[in-house]
């Protein structure tokens, strides 16, 4: 118990109840906070981001279909009127199990419980090339990178009269065929047809190649391969060049070689080709297994009875999943669920029912009224109901009412008018290896730039 341990160098209160502490704000730590409330626990929340992020809508936000605060919900106002419940905005930088406290820049806490939620980060494979040059898309400020390198290759595209180098700025690689590549080609590519020709009238849009390359045989390679192809048919329809079994070898940033040899000229690379767990430092070796956390049926890190781990950190084995539970929303936001009841009979000394994972099946939805979805019943969708669903089940899982409504405005605009407002650059990103030229430096950073005079 944490009646008499201070932890005053974080500021948070003494107690005689339980302390639950949960590393990460995301879809797992979110739902176990919800399902806190009201079990007589003490609950400290750390994240270094003071907001829940709704990943799947990443793509959107650097697309310029929604603004960042559309798919992000305050931490805080998720403990509104919860009796001692304490968020901090720190980083755990180590967990000491044995003495059952956490380290952060500040102090430490002690815990009686721990569920570690800290989610996953890009895998660059040990590519160091896309490591220091690929632009990333895990998290808000990635994609407003992402939206912002977009739209200043088309301005720098403007300015130049060399068709070549256009034909350069104008190219847009994405690496990964799953949800995330396929979403992102499909926006991509609806924003080229629609919105920038209306922007950009002096540029040639035929110029401008979106290529979605998979190392694999088939896109979507988490579905089944029907799927895959229904993907990869309506982004060629699209206009989108689709390469399977093509892997990224090396980028330094203005020339992207494939394992084939072939050679890509693009001062965009967008990486989405996979994710690991973000691993706290400090948990013995015993307990991790390829980057992950190993757990029980109980979700119990493996070797402790009161140290946890959900979501994409954690290694949950099973007959159906011998790799591990997929790496989507769903099993984070059901193990979190689970443990809000679980941790409660433990404390009670009672022996919870196992963590049982309910598939809900996947869907990725490529472009207007194109998407595909399968369930585990065998119901499998395809074209504008699969998009429908899409849609529906989205705006369901949004977090609060706000943000529901703001999206589902700004889909409807944009379904009615094809119009996508957000194509901003308050934030300019210079990428490592860009050479802007004094034109393009001008064209972003001046407020007073004579265009009669290029």
């Amino acid at each position: 118990m944490t009646d008499c341990v201070s932890s005053t160098s974080v500021n948070i209160p003494e107690t005689g109840k339980p302390r639950v502490v949960i590393i990460g704000g995301g879809f797992g730590g979110l739902a176990a906070i919800n399902n806190l409330r009201g079990k007589g626990f003490q609950v400290v929340v750390f994240d270094k981001q003071n907001y829940n992020t709704f990943h799947p809508l990443l793509y959107q936000v650097a697309t310029a279909g929604l603004q960042p605060d559309a798919i992000a919900s305050p931490l805080r106002k998720e403990m509104w009127e919860a009796e001692d419940f304490h968020y901090r905005m720190l980083e755990v930088t180590r967990i000491d199990a044995q003495s059952m406290q956490i380290v952060t820049p500040v102090g430490t806490v002690f815990f009686d419980y721990l569920i570690i939620a800290t989610g996953s980060k890009t895998n660059y494979f040990g590519n160091s090339g896309m490591e220091k040059y690929a632009l990333p898309l895990k998290t808000i400020p990635d994609a407003l990178n992402v939206r912002s390198q977009l739209i200043q290759t088309l301005e720098q595209a403007s300015l130049t009269v060399d068709k070549e180098e256009q034909k350069k700025l104008l190219t847009i690689v994405i690496i990964g065929g799953g949800p995330t590549g396929v979403e992102m080609a499909g926006a991509i590519a609806e924003l080229r047809k629609h919105v920038l020709t209306k922007d950009f009238p002096t540029l040639n849009m035929a110029d401008m190649n979106i290529y979605l390359l998979e190392g694999g045989e088939c896109l979507l390679p988490a579905m089944s391969p029907t799927a895959g192809v229904v993907a990869g048919n309506d982004l060629l329809s699209m206009g989108v060049k689709v390469l399977t079994n093509a892997k990224a070898q090396h980028y330094d940033g203005k020339t992207l070689i494939l394992s084939n040899g072939e050679t890509i000229d693009s001062s965009t690379v967008i990486w989405s080709a996979g994710v690991k767990g973000n691993m706290p430092e400090g948990m013995p070796a015993a307990c991790v297994e390829k980057g992950k956390l190993v757990v029980n049926e109980y979700c119990m890190v493996r070797g402790f009875t009161n140290i946890f781990a959900i979501g994409d950190i954690a290694s949950f084995k099973t007959s159906k999943y011998p790799a591990g539970l997929p790496g989507v929303a769903q099993p984070a936001m059901q193990m979190g669920a689970y443990l809000g009841m679980a941790i409660q009979q433990i404390h009670g000394g009672l022996r919870p029912k196992v963590f049982k994972y309910l598939d809900k099946g996947a869907m990725a939805t490529i472009g207007r009224k194109k998407a595909v979805a399968e369930f585990p019943v065998g119901l499998k969708l395809k074209g504008r109901m699969a998009w429908l669903m899409w849609l529906l089940i989205h705006i369901s899982y949004l977090v609060g009412f706000r943000n529901k409504l703001v999206v589902l405005a700004n889909w409807c605009w944009s379904f009615l008018t094809y119009e996508k407002g957000n194509r901003l650059i308050i934030r300019p990103f210079v990428q490592k290896t860009a050479e802007i030229d004094q034109h393009s430096r001008r064209c972003l950073h001046s407020t007073s730039l004579d265009i009669h005079g290029l």
